[in-house]
C-alpha cells in the first residue's frame, strides 16, 4: 500500500483565494464544491496525460472520485480513487487502494474459489456425459409410447364398453347378439387385465431407466448444493472483510451496514466504488474529510447515461447504506431532495368542465405524493376539487417537467382517457434545450429501456428485458452550442424523452439542467408544450399549446 504522503496530493496551485467547505457534501445530490472542481480538474489532467497507458478510455470509461482532505497539521490536499478495477487492477499508484482486495495472491477469495471452481467442472463435466442425454431421452421416450398406449388402450375400452352396453340391451329385448351375458363381462375382465399388464410393464422399463438417470443426477444435485453452500459461506466471509469506518470511529462490516434492509444481501461490488474507498482511507490515515465529488471518465457504458467529465451523485443501492454510515460524525449539507421546491407555487388550469381539467404544471413540482413530500399535483387538486369522483392523475410529469396535464374528475373521463393514452390516440408534444446541436434536422429514436435495479431512478437502455420506446424529434432553433428540439413521444416510459436525449444511441446531448443524465442548471428545460385528445365525454377534438417558458 503507498503511504499517506504519497496519496495526499497538494494543490498545483494557490488555494488562498478558495472558501473552505462549511459542511461535508451531501453525495446524492450535490453541486461540487469549487476545490472539488479545482481537484478533478488536475485529476483530469493527470489521467490525460497518462491516456492509454493507465486505461482504454475510449473503449470503456470508469467513475473517478476525488475528496478533500484537512492532514493534521492542516494541510489541505484531496485524494484520488475510482470505482471497480482500473484496467484489471484493483491497486494502482496514486490512487486509493480497495477497501479489501478480494483477489490478491494471498486472499483466502482465491483459495476458496478454486475449490468452488473444481466443483463447478466436476457438474460441467457430469452433465456433459452422453449416458445422461442418452437416459435423458429414453425417458422421454419410454414416457411417451407409455401415454400413447394408454390412450390408445382406453379408447379400446371405451369401445368394447359401448359395444357390451348395445348387446345387453339387445340381449334384454330377447334379440340374439352372438355373444352371452357371461361372455360380456368375460370382456370386461380381459380389457382391465391388458390395462393392467400395460401399466405394470411399461412401469417397469421407465423405473429401471428413472433409476439409472436419478443416480447421475442425485449426484449433480448434492455437488450443487454444496456449492451453493460453499459461496454463500464465502460471501459472508468476504462481505465481513469489508470494514467500513466513519466520523464516530464505529466500525461496521457489508454484513453488519445491510442486514436491517429489505434487501440484506448486499450487491455485488459493494464497497467498490470510489466514495467509501476515499473515505475509508482518510479515516485510517487521520486526514479530515472537507468535500466530495465523482465524475465520469471516458466512454459512456453501452447502458447507462454517462457523459464525459459531468459529475455524478454516489449510487443508492451500493452506496446508500454504506456511506450513511459513514458520515455519522461529519457535518454534512441538507438532503435537499427533503425540500418542497414547490412552495410558492402554482397550477394554471387552462381547461375546466364537470368531466375534467387541463392544467399547466410548474417545473419542480411533483404529479403525486413523494416518500417524503407530500405536495403535488393531486394533493393540491384533491383539496380544490373534494367532491370529485375520478382518481385525478390520468398521467404524470416528471418532478423536474413543466407543461401541461389532463386531469379526471370522474371515473367515466378517467376510463375513456386511459384509454386514449393506452391506444397511442392522445398526442403530446415536448420542448426541450439541449447541450449541442444535431447535425441533422429531425429523426427517429427508438430504444428498449428498463429501470437501473442498482441505482434508481435512473433508467438503462437494455435490449434484453427493456421495454421499447420511440421518440420523434425536429430542430426548432440553434442557438450558439444549444439547440431547441420538439420532441413528439410514441411511448411513454419513465424518463423516456430524457434518456433519448442524453444516450449515445440518441441524440447524446442532454437536456439542459438534468441533473440524472446531464447537468444541473437552473431547471430542467422540458415542457410539455401541447396535446391533442378526444373529449372523454362529448368526443369532440380538442389542442391546447403553453409556451415553454425558457
Amino acid at each position: 500500500m503507498s503511504s499517506t504522503a504519497e496519496l495526499f496530493t497538494p494543490f498545483s496551485q494557490s488555494i488562498d483565494a478558495y472558501a473552505r467547505p462549511p459542511l461535508f457534501t451531501f453525495p446524492f445530490y450535490y453541486e461540487p464544491h469549487p476545490l472539488c472542481v479545482l481537484a478533478s480538474e488536475q485529476l483530469q489532467a493527470y489521467l490525460t496525460k497518462q491516456g492509454q497507458a493507465l486505461h482504454d478510455f475510449e473503449t470503456s470509461g470508469k467513475m473517478f472520485g476525488v475528496l478533500l482532505v484537512e492532514s493534521s497539521i492542516g494541510d489541505i490536499g484531496f485524494l484520488s480513487g475510482y470505482s471497480g478495477k482500473l484496467s484489471g487492477e484493483a491497486s494502482i499508484e496514486r490512487f486509493v487502494p480497495p477497501v479489501f482486495d478480494a483477489f490478491a495472491n494471498d486472499s483466502f477469495v482465491v483459495k476458496e474459489m478454486a475449490i468452488i471452481g473444481n466443483i463447478n467442472d466436476e457438474i460441467s463435466h457430469l452433465t456433459a456425459q452422453p449416458i445422461l442425454s442418452t437416459l435423458t431421452q429414453q425417458l422421454a421416450l419410454q414416457e411417451a409410447k407409455f401415454t400413447q398406449a394408454l390412450e390408445l388402450q382406453y379408447q379400446v375400452m371405451a369401445d368394447n364398453r359401448k359395444m357390451r352396453k348395445q348387446r345387453r340391451a339387445q340381449l334384454s329385448h330377447g334379440i340374439e347378439s352372438g355373444l352371452s351375458l357371461d361372455q360380456l363381462s368375460q370382456q370386461s375382465i380381459v380389457d382391465k387385465r391388458v390395462l393392467k399388464q400395460l401399466k405394470d410393464t411399461s412401469a417397469i422399463a421407465i423405473d429401471a431407466t428413472s433409476a439409472q438417470l436419478k443416480s447421475l443426477t442425485d449426484e449433480i444435485a448434492q455437488l450443487a448444493k454444496t456449492r451453493r453452500k460453499l459461496s454463500a459461506k464465502l460471501q459472508r466471509k468476504l462481505f465481513a472483510q469489508y470494514q467500513f469506518c466513519n466520523g464516530e470511529g464505529q466500525v461496521r462490516d457489508l454484513n453488519d451496514i445491510f442486514s436491517a434492509l429489505d434487501a440484506p444481501i448486499p450487491p455485488s461490488g459493494a464497497g467498490e466504488c470510489a466514495a467509501p474507498k476515499l473515505l475509508q482511507y482518510a479515516y485510517q490515515h487521520g486526514l479530515k474529510p472537507l468535500a466530495l465529488a465523482e465524475f465520469w471518465w471516458g466512454a459512456s457504458p453501452k447502458s447507462a447515461v454517462r457523459q464525459h467529465g459531468n459529475y455524478y451523485p454516489a449510487c443508492q443501492s451500493k452506496c446508500f447504506p454504506i456511506l450513511s454510515h459513514m458520515l455519522k460524525g461529519l457535518e454534512v449539507d441538507d438532503n435537499p431532495l427533503l425540500e418542497n421546491p414547490a412552495v410558492g407555487k402554482e397550477l394554471t388550469i387552462i381547461f375546466q368542465d364537470e368531466h375534467m381539467l387541463v392544467i399547466n404544471k410548474p417545473h419542480d413540482f411533483l404529479s403525486v405524493p413523494g416518500t417524503h413530500i407530500k405536495d403535488s399535483v393531486f394533493t393540491r387538486l384533491r383539496k380544490q376539487f373534494p367532491d370529485a369522483t375520478g382518481p385525478l392523475i390520468v398521467h404524470r410529469l416528471d418532478m423536474a417537467t413543466s407543461g401541461l396535464m389532463l386531469i379526471a374528475l370522474t371515473p367515466r373521463a378517467n376510463k375513456s382517457l386511459a384509454k386514449q393514452f393506452a391506444t397511442r390516440l392522445i398526442e403530446k408534444q415536448y420542448v426541450a434545450l439541449i447541450e449541442g446541436s444535431p447535425a441533422q434536422e429531425s429523426g427517429d429514436i427508438s430504444l428498449p429501456l428498463r429501470g437501473d435495479l442498482e441505482d434508481r431512478p435512473r433508467q438503462l437502455v437494455c435490449f434484453e428485458h427493456g421495454k421499447k420506446s420511440e421518440t420523434t424529434w425536429q430542430v426548432i432553433e440553434r442557438k450558439n452550442e444549444r439547440c431547441k428540439v420538439s420532441l413528439s413521444p410514441k411511448t411513454g416510459r419513465t424518463h423516456q424523452l430524457r434518456v433519448h436525449c442524453a444516450h449515445t444511441l440518441g441524440l447524446n446531448m442532454p437536456i439542459v439542467g438534468d441533473t440524472l443524465y446531464g447537468k444541473k442548471a437552473d431547471r430542467l428545460h422540458l415542457h410539455a408544450r401541447s396535446i391533442s385528445f378526444s373529449h372523454p365525454i362529448t368526443h369532440q377534438m380538442m389542442s391546447f399549446t403553453t409556451p415553454e417558458a425558457f
